[in-house]
């Protein structure tokens, strides 16, 4: 019986070192996401709404070009 609370002491103590360097993984920037922020540009953009306005004019000045 004395051996379960040895194994438990045991294993309590590498928990708290491994969550202790987990901690300070993550406050050194370990994590951080170094990949995305290069290639970011070459990921398409997202669509830029125009106005109404805009649209109606180019499609005007389409249909009077193709005829």
């Amino acid at each position: 019986m004395s051996v379960i609370y040895i194994l438990l002491t045991v294993s309590i103590i590498i928990a708290i070192v491994f969550f202790t360097a987990f901690i300070m993984a993550v406050k050194n920037g370990q994590f951080d996401d170094g990949y995305t922020p290069s290639v970011r540009m070459l990921f398409e953009d997202e669509l830029v709404k125009t106005p109404i306005k805009t649209i109606k004019k180019t499609k005007i000045k389409n249909k009077t070009n193709h005829n």
